[in-house]
């Protein structure tokens, strides 16, 4: 915040709107919940969001505007076109001195500006509106002007087969293109409609192609011409803030936009291949990640067993699984109930995924010498209560670990393991000694993400012997239940799939699994007791799931075992 700037509390007051008292009550709901002191204050009743974007435009020297039922130029929707305006959160109300006057809900967001006046071509000036009026204007304003992400492409290869296509000598001018901002606007548009997870660009000799990751399976869009690959790539480069001038090197990056009126963080890797630079997008869509334990498809004994070891006063938990099987948003929301004003919890990751409201988190960044070991050692230093190391890659960090959980704190961590007791030989191969395993591991968390059959178009069926058989079932055993699968719609994409779901083993240490990492017995003897003490495996796990009709038989044999 500009040194001097008065805070929206003080204008609120200045304005007679509020007293000092809805300011305080304002700040502790603010503590506890987060958000925006003006939106906290909307949601209390105190003010109108009128008179928020009041006080948003005098703290920013703004004129505020209440935007009419319909535009006043209609022109103006040409210029600054439908995905534009919706992944920045802007419409143009109209010119004054030669500037075009775009009405914003959020006057910080400076660098839209900059975007924009690339786009139009001139100067680009701001006024405030209102959240709820700007997006009645994005809807109502644009109905029959939305573009498709197909249309644009089209467009764009049969400008470039015409030689209309823009100069690409000079990348910095070409990522600043109004057909390249459009596309890449509509990309990521269509990226969280679609609630991708990831966004792939991949040149190829001949082809640019596009892949979107969505319920763990990658989808191809229209490929856009080859010659728009540079600049594509450019763009997202600038707005990563990268160096655009290194192709030789890989760079990460990070993109924070609001996007349909979503606040999207957008991690990006740029990798160098033979043809280019390829570029992942990885979506951090909050909105689309629920981070509250009911939501991650545990079945109630497991919920509480997770809830039981969450409240414990110290010891090791470990979530285990391939990558993309879902650990972090397990270990998110086990924290996210456990954060309250009387815990302090502090986290230690590679790359910090999500901010947690109310959590301390420290990025990783070894190119420094910041690795696990080093930062786990100065998180003991701050007094917490609880917490989270990304990943236990070598001795170091594993001793340390254990070190913490001798002296009063609970530690969650991951690795990658097949399930749950054939992690425990993984970690005695990081150099802890069984003795210490045996008395600080108290849970190992396996878990695998499977594609839920659609709601929209689920059908029930009878399933055939063999399937049953390869699931290890039989018709008694079913009783008369039948199975569910997708009948291929159009909000699944014709996959029959809609949305994922955690399969969950849990391996809570006693008293015999104890014995056994004391005298190193072998993972199957280790699996063996744990079953005899409750332990569903992850395929018994997924059996229950399909028999509760959220998933499918094929899902469950592709992601899961019989040991």
């Amino acid at each position: 915040m500009a040194k001097g700037r008065r805070l929206i509390g003080q204008i609120l007051k200045s304005m007679g709107a509020i007293h000092e008292g809805h300011v305080q009550q304002a700040l502790g709901v603010q503590a506890d919940e987060g958000g925006l002191i003006g939106e906290v204050l909307v949601k209390l009743g105190a003010v109108t969001e009128d008179q928020v974007t009041e006080a948003l435009g005098r703290q920013a020297g703004l004129d505020v505007v209440k935007l009419p039922p319909e535009p006043s130029d209609p022109d103006l929707l040409d210029l600054v076109p439908f995905s534009t305006a919706d992944v920045y959160q802007v419409v143009p109300v109209g010119r004054e001195e030669g500037a075009v006057v775009v009405a914003m809900a959020d006057p910080d967001n400076v660098s839209v500006l900059e975007d924009l006046r690339f786009m139009v071509g001139g100067e680009v000036k701001a006024v405030v509106a209102g959240k709820a009026d700007l997006a009645r204007a994005l809807k109502t304003w644009y109905r029959g002007r939305e573009e498709s992400l197909e249309s644009v492409v089209e467009g764009e290869s049969r400008a470039a087969e015409a030689g209309k296509a823009f100069d690409l000598d000079d990348p910095q001018a070409a990522a600043s293109a109004a057909p390249v901002v459009k596309l890449l606007n509509l990309i990521l548009l269509q990226a969280i409609k679609d609630r991708a997870s990831d966004v792939h660009f991949e040149p190829f000799e001949d082809t640019f192609s596009i892949r979107y990751r969505i319920d763990g399976v990658l989808y191809e869009m229209n490929p856009p011409p080859k010659d728009l690959a540079l600049a594509v790539i450019s763009r997202i480069k600038v707005m990563s803030n990268l160096d655009i001038a290194e192709t030789r090197m890989p760079q990460d990056g990070r993109i924070e936009l609001t996007i349909g009126g979503r606040p999207v963080d957008l991690r990006v890797s740029c990798l160098p291949t033979s043809f280019g630079e390829s570029v992942v997008m990885r979506v951090l869509d909050r909105s689309n990640v629920q981070l509250d334990l009911e939501k991650l498809g545990l079945l109630p004994q497991d919920l509480a067993t997770i809830r039981k070891l969450n409240s414990l006063p110290n010891g090791i938990i470990m979530v285990t699984g391939p990558t993309g099987s879902g650990k972090t948003t397990t270990l998110y929301s086990a924290l996210n109930e456990a954060n309250t004003i009387d815990v302090k919890i502090i986290t230690t990751e590679d790359p910090v995924e999500y901010d947690l409201e109310g959590i301390m988190q420290v990025q990783i960044n070894e190119e420094i010498g910041l690795g696990y070991a080093q930062c786990l050692r100065s998180i003991l230093r701050q007094d917490p209560d609880k917490i989270l190391v990304g990943e236990i890659r070598d001795p170091e960090t594993a001793q340390i670990a254990v070190e913490a959980s001798l002296t009063g704190h609970i530690v969650f961590s991951t690795l990658h393991t097949n399930d749950a007791p054939s992690t425990i030989a993984r970690i005695l191969d990081l150099e802890v000694p069984p003795f210490l395993v045996a008395a600080t591991l108290e849970a190992i968390i396996a878990q695998r993400l499977v594609r839920k059959v659609c709601d929209n178009c689920k059908v029930p069926y009878e399933p055939e012997d063999r399937e049953l058989m390869e699931l290890g079932l039989t018709r008694e055993t079913l009783g008369g239940r039948p199975f569910y699968r997708g009948g291929k719609c159009e909000k699944c994409h014709g996959s029959g799939y809609r949305g994922r779901t955690g399969l969950f083993e849990i391996m809570v240490v006693n008293e015999d699994v104890q014995n056994l990492i004391m005298d190193r017995a072998s993972t199957d003897a280790i699996r063996s007791a744990a079953r005899r003490q409750g332990m569903k495996t992850l395929r018994e796990a997924g059996i229950q799931a399909v028999l509760n009709g959220v998933t499918t038989s094929e899902e469950i044999l592709q992601e899961t075992y019989v040991w």
